[in-house]
């Protein structure tokens, strides 16, 4: 675990932008957001009591890709137990180098898989992994910091892998993501526990049950499933 923590340490020091203005330029009191002073690895915008982190930048690419990403967080795992059939349309919210995104598109032949990523140089890279694995039934799509831009009601299952504590718009891209759902669509959080000092990852980049529960029923979703049975991180089935 020391290891992994150094690789998050550097990981998450390369962020793509800096923090956020200071409550002297933001939106009045009445905002659902507010703003203080940024801590280190913040960006001195609050939501539900939470500070928003810092996002991670694509040259933390290598990090994601890594060898000892399986044993560490066990995903091999974590794709067994999703929601999914063959049918499904899946959306991967915050793709990064499609490591998920290209272990699910074989599971889902007569679906596809939407992978939706905000930084050019992942969209880039994601593109050309792509048309190297000739996986056709992959569509990258360019997501805005407010939208990942899916379809409505066109989602079985939509995830974000240590994603959602860096969403510095949470309550319109939860909004947005539940428009996109089917009917009986399913949105899936995987964030590292924060209810765990064992877990060595920096305090912003890992929340608790209660924090996530709190921002998501306050966006008209409900947890359907708690599943406790991975190594470090929370697995949260929520529905609209």
């Amino acid at each position: 675990m020391h290891f992994l923590k150094s690789l998050l340490l550097l990981s998450f020091c390369l962020t793509g932008r800096g923090p956020v203005e200071t409550a002297q330029t933001q939106p009045s009191k009445d905002s659902i957001y507010t703003y203080k002073k940024a801590s280190p690895d913040g960006e001195g915008k609050f939501y539900e009591g939470r500070e928003i982190a810092q996002v991670m930048s694509f040259e933390g690419a290598a990090w994601l890709e890594r060898n000892t990403r399986q044993k560490e967080e066990n995903t091999d795992l974590a794709i067994s137990k999703l929601p999914i059939t063959k049918n499904s349309v899946v959306a991967d919210i915050g793709a990064g180098t499609g490591y998920y995104t290209f272990r699910i598109a074989p599971k889902v032949l007569q679906g596809k898989v939407y992978a939706v990523e905000i930084q050019d140089d992942a969209i880039k890279y994601l593109k050309k992994r792509c048309k190297k694995l000739k996986q056709n039934n992959v569509v990258v799509i360019k997501g805005g910091e407010q939208s990942p831009n899916l379809p409505d009601n066109s989602i079985d299952l939509a995830m974000m892998v240590d994603v959602y504590h860096e969403l510095l718009y949470p309550r319109e891209m939860l909004q947005a993501i539940r428009r996109s759902l089917k009917p009986n669509g399913k949105l899936l959080l995987l964030e590292y526990r924060a209810e765990d000092p064992k877990v060595e990852i920096k305090e912003l980049h890992k929340m608790s049950v209660a924090q996530v529960n709190k921002e998501l029923t306050a966006n008209g979703f409900h947890l359907v499933q708690d599943g406790e049975f991975m190594p470090i991180q929370h697995f949260l089935v929520y529905e609209r």
